[in-house]
């Protein structure tokens, strides 16, 4: 079944009210990282980043079960040329931006 995150990461369909006990040292941690101004806002933001991750590291699965050959890639785009591409995935997982 597919979930609302998977059709759109920015549409949030419902709400629910819990009670929860949680860190403050944490709370005080994530909200400084995320850059989030109260309690509600930095733990939604810390559980919609979670779930983003997941579905990158879903779609850089998918990607990773393809063979991508840039072999060229440089000389493939009109006007000129592009960009050798060749390095790109060697690339992205040292954690470069390409």
């Amino acid at each position: 079944m597919m979930s609302s995150l998977d059709r759109s990461w920015c549409t949030i369909h419902s709400m629910t009210r819990i009670t929860v006990d949680v860190n403050d040292e944490w709370l005080d941690a994530a909200r400084r990282v995320l850059g989030t101004s109260t309690k509600v806002a930095t733990i939604n933001e810390a559980l919609r980043a979670q779930a983003v991750k997941d579905q990158a590291a879903r779609i850089l699965a998918a990607l990773d079960s393809v063979a991508m050959d840039f072999t060229g890639s440089e000389a493939a785009f009109g006007y000129g040329g592009g960009r050798d591409l060749s390095r790109l995935a060697d690339e992205a997982r040292r954690g470069r931006v390409a």
